[in-house]
């Protein structure tokens, strides 16, 4: 019997759009009206989760965010799991790749923040509605100095030709950091971050087994849910990596392949 369903964002539950249809929407809520404990389990950090779930306490108690850098328990504003980049190490590493072409943005504090106007203009598109947590910062740099906290996740945009080569070979002088690359930016996080350490906590906190545990995803990020979980859900869209692992691949994200998960195996029993 399954007791916690951790789901994918970002080409899981949103489409191509980045939104999330109805039918998702509803097939969440069945699944926690059914006593199951709903997870949203992002890379996005906790205040640009999707506009649909703002506030849905009738849907989901506990949320990972920046790749599992953060589980927040919404009842009760409170981070169960901090797993940050160190305030040193992060300025190390935006001081190695001044000049590697990257656009610049990171997490911290649950709020994305984004170096540049031309960047911010970028990410409010893509967040949309979602981008309620956008800030924009002048350096990044600066402002990580001025905070007396650690990073969350760093992000590197690739917005120059070789822009990721340069990246991933700096990237080699700080074995302490993990990183997941897209087409577009690579995400990084300490190398004791990841979203199945995450998942593996929370349910340590609520007393669920790893056999008890479902999770749906689509990426690379996404791997290491997985191995946390009994259960396993690719999505139609996903990496080939992880419909390998998979249990069951679903239908993409453009054809409600989280609806798929819930109401053809989780509630209607495998």
């Amino acid at each position: 019997m399954i007791k916690l369903l951790a789901v994918d964002m970002d080409g899981t539950c949103l489409n191509r759009k980045s939104l999330m249809t109805e039918e998702t929407k509803k097939a969440l809520e069945a699944a926690a009206k059914s006593g199951i404990t709903v997870v949203p389990t992002t890379g996005r950090c906790f205040f640009c989760l999707p506009h649909q779930l703002a506030g849905r306490k009738d849907i989901y108690r506990y949320v990972i965010s920046s790749n599992g850098a953060r589980v927040t328990d919404c009842e009760l504003d409170k981070s169960l799991l901090c797993s940050d980049i160190p305030k040193e190490t992060a300025l190390s590493l935006l001081e190695e790749c001044a000049g590697s072409g990257a656009g610049i943005a990171s997490h911290m504090e649950h709020v994305y923040l984004i170096q540049g106007r031309m960047l911010a203009l970028m990410g409010r598109a893509f967040y949309g509605k979602d981008a309620r947590g956008v800030e924009l910062v002048k350096n990044m740099a600066s402002y990580i100095r001025s905070r007396n906290k650690g990073v969350e996740e760093i992000q590197l945009y690739f917005l120059a030709p070789g822009t990721r080569i340069r990246l991933e070979k700096i990237l080699g002088n700080f074995p302490q950091l993990s990183f997941a690359s897209t087409k577009i930016y690579m995400e990084i996080f300490s190398r004791n971050t990841s979203k199945g350490t995450a998942l593996t906590a929370l349910s340590g906190h609520l007393g669920i087994q790893k056999s008890e545990i479902a999770c749906i995803g689509d990426g690379e990020n996404d791997l290491s849910m997985f191995e946390a979980s009994g259960l396993k859900f690719a999505m139609g869209n996903g990496v080939k990596k992880l419909k390998e692992k998979a249990d069951y691949v679903l239908p993409s994200n453009e054809e409600n392949g989280v609806e798929a998960a819930i109401k053809n195996y989780i509630l209607g029993g495998c």
